[in-house]
């Protein structure tokens, strides 16, 4: 069954949302390869290091969202959006969560986790990919990054770095943290049904800049499994920069 043995807290009052905007232009180079995104990270102006503070990053980006983590509760997190090119196509490696977590229970993610005393965001996401997939650090060419996403559950403020890979690599899943590795190609994410956005309203914490207070949830149904939460709004992010297309999320 898609989504494995997740649970998607989904409130009563859920509302269609808005086509992606893949789905509303016509003409666009959907045969997408690692140049693509390379071109899209330049053009957002986040080809290579880290050049900001996560944190205060998001703030500007989404100050209503950052209000509602207090900042005794900010977590700071990184994960790695790993890329490789099979067939011309890029391909993207992600994880399903194991089911033993306190957090995110098999949900569909990519590696990562919280920064170490002293670590910077970067060393964070390859420390977390080779524990948790066995993915060599060497291995990997940082392209750029993602803008910071903030959860709002568990009051992460989460850096993902966009890396490449040479080839398929052979990774082997953390048994304590992965119960599933798996690939998908940038390009069948953008297939006709695979992608859907619902508006969520949560009585406690609803938006105000949001004429309604509901906020957008992407959803990707994909490879037998559901990506949602954080890691859709990644690739969400992660498929506009590739297609030329305005990333922002609002």
């Amino acid at each position: 069954m898609a989504g494995g043995d997740q649970h998607i807290p989904r409130p009563p009052n859920v509302a269609p949302g808005r086509p992606a905007g893949w789905e509303v232009h016509d003409g666009l180079d959907r045969a997408l390869t690692v140049d693509h995104v390379r071109a899209g990270l330049a053009r957002f102006g986040t080809l290579g290091p880290l050049t900001v503070d996560p944190v205060e990053h998001a703030r500007q980006l989404d100050p209503v969202l950052h209000g509602l983590v207090p900042p005794e509760r900010i977590r700071r997190s990184a994960v790695l959006c790993a890329l490789f090119e099979e067939d011309g196509r890029a391909r993207v490696i992600l994880t399903r969560r194991s089911s033993g977590l306190r957090l995110h229970r098999g949900e569909v993610a990519f590696p990562g986790g919280r920064l170490d005393e002293g670590e910077d965001e970067w060393t964070a996401a390859l420390r977390e990919a080779e524990e948790e997939v066995g993915l060599d650090p060497s291995s990997v060419e940082l392209l750029g990054w993602l803008g910071p996403i903030v959860t709002v559950v568990s009051g992460s403020f989460i850096a993902p770095f966009v890396g490449v890979l040479e080839r398929r690599p052979a990774l082997t899943p953390s048994p304590d943290e992965v119960a599933r590795i798996f690939d998908v190609a940038l390009e069948d994410l953008l297939a006709p049904g695979v992608f859907h956005e619902e508006r969520w309203i949560r009585g406690d914490r609803p938006l105000t800049n949001s004429a309604d207070g509901s906020f957008p949830i992407f959803f990707f149904d994909l490879a037998g499994e559901t990506i949602w939460g954080a890691t859709a709004r990644m690739l969400y992010q992660l498929l506009h920069l590739a297609l030329g297309l305005d990333p922002q999320i609002a």
